[in-house]
């Protein structure tokens, strides 16, 4: 549990967290095998831009209005005769034209600034400045656009750089925090990203199923909302039950299996007050509501659906089963210390 995750993992980790897989062929892999998660990202993200600089940043065009000597565009007439214009051989017009200054290169911008400052001075600080300087250069604002000016923000069928670019720069500058205890935040070595790995870690899997499984044999359904099944409540009950999400539904689509996961980013095993290791009680009986509050309900899936409690590792693993009222419950861990090839198959052997 002492040695840190390879930054090779952290990029297969990234890579499907993000929707980046489809886009790994074209990214450098070839990191420094010292990197912690901001350098990789900063790298990653300078490497982006240097490359999308080179091909010409993707502009926009941008409403303008100006006072020339020819007809540029509309000629606004009532500002040019209310002005004054025409004695001096000028005319009001207005036309459009093509700027690097959008929402997407201003949030590029941003996050290459705070990859900066973040990362410490060194040789991938400075480079990261630079490429914030040259996007200064092209004419890029330095601001934070808001969320609704990015979600205007469209994408054509050769934006796919772009796509990644916002992808690494949304991760370089993402403050979120977890919804429950990180756990043994040890499991890397990591200055300042204990926050964000759990995040990672439960979008990863999901990445990963959407992206391998073909999607006329599964259906998987991310972060899926369940409904408690209660009968003759009180007129208050339903504002005070808790919310129920499920990490990730799989749902097979050749036979009437359901398969519930639930990802936990810290070690599988505690050890309670005698010194024996257990698993840890609150994430089973979390998993077990998921199940059994679904049965009864009309969906052919949910009768003998199984649960897995999937938890990280480093170096060693758990892989224990039961079947408790008809369920299969499967707790297990898949090693983030090996080779990406070995976490993949893990992740696939968890459907057989």
């Amino acid at each position: 549990m002492s040695k840190s995750i390879p930054v090779k993992n952290l990029w297969f980790l990234l890579s499907y967290a993000h929707n980046l897989a489809e886009f790994s062929s074209e990214l450098p892999v070839e990191v420094a095998d010292e990197d912690d998660l901001p350098e990789l990202l900063g790298r990653l993200l300078a490497w982006l831009v240097e490359r999308r600089i080179r091909r010409n940043l993707t502009r926009a065009y941008q409403a303008r209005e100006a006072r020339l000597t020819r007809v540029r565009g509309r000629i606004d007439l009532v500002q040019t005769l209310c002005s004054d214009e025409l004695r001096q051989g000028r005319i009001v017009c207005r036309f459009e034209e093509p700027t690097a200054d959008t929402p997407r290169n201003q949030l590029v911008r941003y996050a290459l600034t705070h990859a900066a400052s973040s990362i410490g001075e060194s040789k991938l600080s400075q480079r990261c400045r630079q490429m914030a300087h040259e996007l200064a250069r092209l004419g890029v604002s330095y601001r934070r656009p808001s969320r609704s000016e990015l979600a205007r923000e469209q994408f054509g069928r050769n934006d796919a750089e772009d796509r990644a670019l916002l992808v690494v720069a949304g991760l370089v500058l993402d403050p979120r925090l977890p919804t429950e205890e990180a756990g043994n935040s040890h499991l890397a070595r990591l200055r300042r990203d204990d926050r964000l790995l759990p995040y990672i870690f439960e979008k990863a899997v999901a990445g990963f199923y959407l992206h391998q499984l073909p999607a006329r044999e599964w259906r998987v359904r991310p972060q899926k909302r369940l409904s408690w099944q209660v009968d003759t409540p009180t007129p208050g009950l339903h504002n005070l039950l808790p919310g129920m999400q499920a990490d990730l539904i799989l749902d097979s689509g050749i036979s009437d299996r359901r398969i519930v996961i639930d990802t936990k980013f810290k070690a599988i095993l505690r050890r309670n007050q005698f010194g024996s290791e257990k698993f840890r009680s609150a994430d089973l009986y979390q998993l077990y509501t998921y199940l059994r509050t679904q049965t009864g309900a009309g969906d052919k899936y949910a009768d003998e659906a199984e649960g897995i409690l999937l938890h990280p590792s480093l170096g060693e693993h758990v892989d224990e089963a039961c079947s408790v009222q008809g369920h299969r419950l499967r707790f297990t861990t898949v090693d983030l210390g090996g080779e990406p090839a070995t976490i993949g198959a893990t992740l696939r052997s968890l459907l057989t």
